[in-house]
């Protein structure tokens, strides 16, 4: 019998000899030492993102919101004050401060039809928009990375990955929304989110974790 079958394969390898070709015995993949494609840095970013939302991220905005009318009075007194009773931000004095708020007021416009949707809410009765509320999907700014006691620049490979963590957390906070189907202007927001303080915190640009419109 093992007669029978090695005539066969030496046969062709002696074939193979003489034509001038080589035969490749398949191996399987295992076998083969083939290494997995690695992840784009978007993916390992969106995985980090989404692996430490609910442990960590939620955690760190709950212990420290607090209400924008409050913020807002301690701000017009200082703002380093303010930001050593509230606020967040990476270690060195030159980085501004982020702010975890919760908040209401009268949706006084809302662009929709936009990879940028937003809101204009007033919190002040004056009528006027002073926070707008990013709905995304493209939502900007690096508040949230950088409101983020844990996260720290050095555990990231360079600037272009830590960069595309700010982007992924905001995806995240985007996903997790209620969006308004048809225009919510008039109504009212209910919200709760993070801003980097530009300024005195009269008019704010949040990307929010909460919201709800109406009630």
């Amino acid at each position: 019998m093992l007669r029978q079958i090695a005539r066969p394969i030496l046969a062709a390898a002696a074939f193979a000899c003489l034509s001038g070709f080589t035969i490749v015995w398949d191996k399987p993949a295992s076998e083969t030492g083939e290494k997995a494609v690695p992840q784009t840095d978007e993916a390992r970013m969106a995985a980090y993102a989404q692996e430490n939302w609910q442990n960590k991220v939620v955690p760190v905005i709950e212990e420290h919101v607090v209400p924008l009318a409050k913020l807002r009075g301690l701000v017009a007194e200082s703002a380093d004050k303010a930001g050593e009773a509230y606020g967040l931000r990476p270690e060195g004095e030159a980085n501004p401060w982020n702010f975890a708020v919760s908040g209401e007021g009268k949706i006084v416009g809302a662009k929709l039809k936009s990879r940028a949707a937003k809101l204009e809410v007033d919190t002040d009765g004056d009528g006027k928009g002073d926070v707008t509320i990013q709905l995304g999907p493209v939502i900007r700014g690096t508040a949230l990375r950088d409101a983020m006691p844990f996260i720290n620049f050095t555990d990231f490979r360079d600037q272009i990955e830590f960069a595309k963590l700010a982007n992924a957390l905001n995806d995240v906070a985007h996903g997790r929304l209620s969006l308004p189907e048809s225009d919510p202007t008039g109504e009212t927001a209910h919200f709760e989110g993070v801003f980097t303080l530009r300024g005195d915190a009269a008019s704010i640009e949040l990307v929010p974790t909460k919201l709800t419109i109406g009630g």
